[in-house]
């Protein structure tokens, strides 16, 4: 659990948490607490430790209570030296300070609330070294000074030089290094931050290591971190500004390794792009589309997809004003069991918590339009400091003492009842809160009082100990199961979208906002304030301090509506029975195969995409004068056809490896070919504008299409239909009696229907079940259309240049496109919205694809195999000596056939 982190550092009862907010931690010294009574002197050895606001004293007696005295209560701090003794020799001197508030905490080695006495007290502390007594009252004497004036922006200021003056008389000690040969790159001034407090020091970045220094050797002299086990690295937006920079040596831990603030932008960046450049071979930096393509094609859980939106999101556990949000997704705390199967049993993700209760949304909304400007919906944030410690107070009960003055909240107002708190968020006035990580985590100690720590007793006489659970839930841990359960169960994989549309996406701001009634106060929202513009320091101070107490909004990710995840009732599609695109072959038991068929096909389609890095050429063959163009292989597999741009249609046999047949239609070049499910029937589409049929049996042409006004491109076939795309910025659809074929009649060709487009069109491809269609074109725009309707569902202009291929994913959920620009695309069908894209280093002029892998063609010749979860080039694969233009991939995912523009043919097989 993220607040454990810290504290497993040292042992010791002092934490920066008995500090005040923005208080620092400066120095330490070995003292005595000297208490005179009328009999005796006593002495208490421990810590005297100077802060920026206080003193603070740490006995070593555990059965000692922490003193903390508040320099702005103090009257009189002065160097006292003792009389001199029997022997003529002066006695130790003293530091005498006179306070109107006196802070006991920890009394009895206890967490508990502090005790506050106030009245006028004189304590005594001889420092071990009393030559140093003289030093330390100056340096009180200066903070003293500061702590009682009257402006907190003078205040701060004073502080903030005291604490720049100690941070430029020191450095980096490099004696702690872990060896002598590294090398340094940069250190500067920076600040640790942990949950409510920061702690100042130097940072020092290696060819080797990131180490931090704290000023005040604490809690350790130096910390250390391995830059070969750093996973990921993120800039931070800390404080408003662009200041923070998290490290984490984990790829799905919440929890970082250390959360650096930097005094400048500049510093911040210079460090994390010299990370950034040393890890470029051993991490990936992933972007939340790349993200989201992972969870949508289940490789991330839901809870694995929202830690990773709210990490770059800016959420941290060591920012208690940022800290990672999560849902309520359960709605039923009262029902003995729990029926996931019920929708009812869930809450509605498509809306705020502040609009779940109608009557309470419609009292808010009527406030909300006799608002005058800035106005705002709810006058209290999903995501507080004060929300996080409401859910953790077991866990971390100094951070709730930190936060509130060193009290708890009202035994009434605790986090007491998981369906008594789920209540209040859909009834009470001001309550609109979210859950924490923790609630869908493993370990329960937040829901327990395992301290046993007395935090009140309430109104009805009971004391506050454990968190009352739902009656589904049978002890805590049962709960958590259950919850994490519910988080990835059916139905919220189904509507977690409509969540992150709300907390991350495109209705967090704007109309969209207005209309989900989705609106919060603007000091919430990134950029709502420029907190350094504003010149007089305090209302700075109180501007921000305001802002860190109410919450923020997580940093916007999208703007456009997030994809559905594809959940395994949407997986289940029928394959098309016909040959309807250049990566497709018929399978002979593809017609009327029974699910466990379908269900075994599918597990050796995605065995042979794990082991597609073992493709090996079978053959190679040159039967083309140019370029290929286009491959089609018959339905047993014992002809392969190709067509290229010396205008021909050539035949070759598998089994005798030998080139059988050419045809030519025209003078110009053909661009594709396909071969019907009969295979008996090739067709070819050609520059000259027309499509020609070629009947295999007879080895002649047996009719022609002539229906463009410019060279046609590409085509695909779907029961009984034609569908042409050309240059002349159409893409048609022609009803054929494929019957006629077979009987070698001459066929009839109606006119279905003529997509238009703005530029000229290079691809198209089919959806397997023929129910889309999508386009590419020259002018860089991906088209999707509805068959049926011949309307554009998606219009993307994802491309700088031509594209040379576009084609759904066997879910027909994505479509990834490759263009002249180097880039490939992957489109969500649902939104429209590009969720991964990879600038490759060559152009990728043809592809196969699973979803998840990509078999690509490059310009250079070779194969390259991507992964897409991750965008990298898993296998480089030499080839061709020029540019693969076709490709064409069997049912099972065993053989490739590639063509390219040397003119090759070249069969491929996977290795076993």
């Amino acid at each position: 659990m993220a607040f454990f982190l810290a504290q497993e550092r040292t042992k010791e009862r002092f934490s920066l948490l008995l500090l005040d907010l923005e208080e620092y931690y400066f120095e330490q010294h070995t003292a005595y607490h000297v208490t005179s009574t009328l009999k005796k002197q006593r002495k208490i050895r421990g810590s005297f430790k100077i802060c920026s606001k206080s003193i603070i004293f740490d006995p070593e007696e555990l059965a000692e209570p922490i003193i903390k005295i508040p320099l702005r209560d103090c009257k009189k701090i002065e160097f006292v030296e003792e009389e001199k003794n029997s022997f003529n020799k002066p006695g130790p001197s003293a530091i005498s300070i006179l306070s109107k508030q006196v802070i006991y905490i920890k009394e009895s080695n206890v967490i508990a609330p502090y005790r506050n006495e106030r009245e006028e007290k004189t304590l005594t502390f001889q420092l071990e070294f009393c030559s140093k007594t003289e030093d330390v009252v100056q340096t009180l004497l200066q903070l003293h000074r500061a702590s009682c004036l009257e402006k907190l922006g003078d205040q701060t200021a004073m502080i903030a030089a005291n604490l720049q003056s100690r941070m430029a008389r020191s450095s980096f000690d490099k004696n702690c290094f872990q060896s002598v040969a590294e090398n340094p790159h940069m250190e500067c001034a920076v600040e640790m931050v942990m949950p409510l407090v920061c702690n100042p020091g130097h940072v020092c970045v290696t060819d080797k290591n990131l180490y931090f220094q704290p000023l005040n050797g604490y809690p350790e002299n130096v910390i250390q971190i391995k830059l070969h086990n750093v996973r990921r690295i993120y800039k931070r937006r800390l404080g408003l500004r662009p200041l923070g920079l998290e490290v984490f040596c984990s790829e799905n831990d919440f929890c970082s390794d250390i959360y650096l603030k930097f005094y400048s932008t500049t510093d911040r960046d210079e460090v994390y792009y010299y990370i950034a450049t040393f890890l470029e071979n051993h991490a990936i930096e992933h972007t939340a589309e790349s993200y989201m393509l992972q969870w949508q094609r289940g490789h991330l859980s839901n809870y694995q997809y929202l830690l990773h939106l709210n990490n770059l999101a800016d959420r941290s556990c060591n920012d208690l004003s940022q800290y990672p949000v999560f849902p309520w997704v359960i709605a039923d705390y009262t029902s003995p069991r729990l029926d996931m199967t019920n929708a009812a049993t869930f809450r509605d993700l498509s809306k705020p918590v502040g609009a779940l209760n109608k009557e309470r949304l419609d009292r808010l909304l009527a406030r909300y339009r006799g608002m005058p400007e800035p106005s705002f919906m709810y006058g209290s944030h999903y995501s507080s400091p004060g929300y996080v410690l409401f859910y953790l107070v077991r866990v971390a009960p100094e951070h709730m003492l930190c936060l509130q003055n060193g009290r708890y909240d009202h035994a009434d107002r605790m986090f007491n009842s998981i369906g008594e708190t789920w209540k209040n968020c859909l009834e009470g006035a001001t309550d609109f809160k979210e859950l924490i990580p923790e609630f869908y985590g493993t370990d329960p100690s937040f829901l327990e009082n395992r301290l046993s720590l007395d935090l009140g007793r309430r109104q009805n006489g009971s004391l506050v100990g454990d968190v009352v659970l739902p009656p589904w839930a049978t002890d805590s841990s049962d709960f958590l199961q259950k919850h994490k359960a519910a988080l990835e169960s059916q139905y919220v994989s189904e509507h977690l979208h409509e969540w992150i549309d709300l907390v991350f996406g495109f209705k967090q701001r704007g109309s969209e906002a207005v209309a989900a009634h989705n609106v919060f106060h603007p000091l919430t929202y990134e950029g709502g304030i420029d907190c350094d513009s504003i010149e007089d320091t305090d209302q700075r101070i109180a501007m921000l301090t305001q802002i860190l107490e109410f919450g923020q909004t997580p940093k916007q990710l999208f703007t456009s509506p997030h994809p559905q995840r594809i959940t395994p009732r949407f997986q289940n599609i029928t394959r098309s029975s016909s040959i309807n695109s250049p990566d497709a072959e018929l399978s002979p038991a593809s017609q009327g195969e029974d699910s466990s068929f379908e269900d075994l096909t599918e597990e050796s389609r995605r065995l042979a995409w794990a082991n597609m890095e073992s493709l090996k050429p079978v053959s190679s063959h040159k039967i083309h004068k140019e370029a290929v163009t286009g491959i089609a292989v018959s339905r047993g597999g014992s002809a392969v056809f190709s067509t290229s741009k010396d205008s021909t249609l050539k035949m070759f046999s598998k089994e005798l490896k030998e080139f059988q047949r050419s045809m030519s239609f025209s003078n110009m070049a053909l661009s594709s070919c396909l071969i019907l499910a009969d295979s008996k029937t090739v067709v070819c589409s050609s520059w000259d504008n027309n499509v020609y049929f070629y009947s295999v049996p007879y080895g002649r042409r047996q009719d022609t299409l002539m229906g463009h006004d410019d060279a046609v491109s590409k085509m695909c076939w779907f029961e009984d239909k034609l569908y042409t795309a050309s240059w002349d910025s159409t893409v048609k659809v022609w009803e054929c009696n494929s019957d006629s074929f077979s009987t070698h009649k001459r066929s009839q060709f109606n006119l279905l229907g003529e997509l238009e487009h703005d530029a000229g069109v290079n691809t198209v491809s089919l959806n397997p079940a023929g129910t889309l269609l999508v386009s590419g074109c020259k002018d860089g725009a991906v088209t999707i259309w509805d068959h049926s309707s011949q309307r554009t569902l998606q219009q993307i202009h994802c491309h700088s240049g031509t594209i040379h291929q576009t084609d759904f994913s066997p879910d027909s959920r994505h479509v990834l496109s490759v263009g002249a620009d180097s880039c490939m695309k992957v489109i969500d069908v649902q939104t429209g919205m590009v969720i991964s894209s990879v600038k490759a280093e060559e152009e990728q002029r043809c592809f196969c694809w699973d979803g998840n892998w990509v078999l690509c063609g490059g310009q250079s010749g070779d194969l390259l195999l991507w992964d897409l979860l991750t965008n990298t080039v898993t296998k480089r694969i030499p080839a061709h000596s020029g540019a693969v233009t076709a490709m064409w991939m069997s049912e099972l995912c065993t053989t490739v056939i590639t063509g390219g523009e040397d003119r090759q043919m070249i069969f491929w097989k996977l290795q076993s």
